[in-house]
């Protein structure tokens, strides 16, 4: 569970949209709802892939246009068009395929990144702690009769560092956070895409 002084951190940066946050996991520092995992049926109003397109899915063709669809370098219009070279004479099922492939490589990236955002979220926590002890320790040091100036100046150089490594982290995580939404979108849009092009 994330510290009291961090999650207070967390919920000033938010307060303005505190309606879309989601409190329901403590170690979840985002705005948006943490959701684990997406479903196909999320972001996929086509055919439900049967063994047959399943097995197409793992298809090296269909594999290698699904890692290039996946990447969110590629613009969603250079994605339609390769969509469309692809469903040339395409069948319902290798279209169903080409989707349920790339849907499980975002479904991947997706998951990776809310573990990383979970770890990125328990080092903000343990950096949180040591300034924590290093503002205690400055207080101890201040409230000596016999103050050690050397030993001042070095705790305060390192929690004037550790505060600032601090903040450019949790700015880095704002954007960190959106990653999942992002990708979710991806996935819809791609969906989207491969649909306007399965065979009547």
């Amino acid at each position: 569970m994330l510290p009291r002084s961090l999650a207070a951190l967390f919920v000033a940066l938010i307060a303005p949209m505190a309606g879309a946050a989601d409190f329901s996991d403590p170690d979840w520092p985002c705005i948006q709802r943490k959701q684990p995992h997406l479903s196909l049926a999320q972001v996929w109003s086509g055919p439900v892939p049967d063994a047959a397109a399943e097995d197409l899915a793992r298809s090296a063709a269909i594999q290698a246009l699904a890692e290039v669809l996946e990447q969110r370098r590629l613009p969603i219009e250079d994605a339609e068009a390769r969509i469309a070279a692809f469903a040339e004479g395409r069948s319902p099922a290798e279209m169903t395929a080409l989707f349920l492939a790339t849907f499980q490589r975002i479904e991947a990236v997706r998951t990776r990144v809310i573990a990383g955002i979970a770890r990125y979220a328990h080092k903000q926590a343990a950096l949180d702690d040591q300034i924590d002890a290093r503002r205690a320790e400055l207080a101890v040091l201040m409230a000596a009769e016999v103050k050690d100036f050397d030993r001042i100046d070095a705790v305060e150089a390192q929690l004037d560092w550790d505060t600032r490594i601090f903040r450019d982290r949790q700015q880095s995580l704002t954007h960190v956070c959106e990653t999942p939404v992002i990708l979710e979108r991806r996935a819809f849009a791609l969906g989207r895409a491969v649909m306007t092009h399965m065979p009547k």
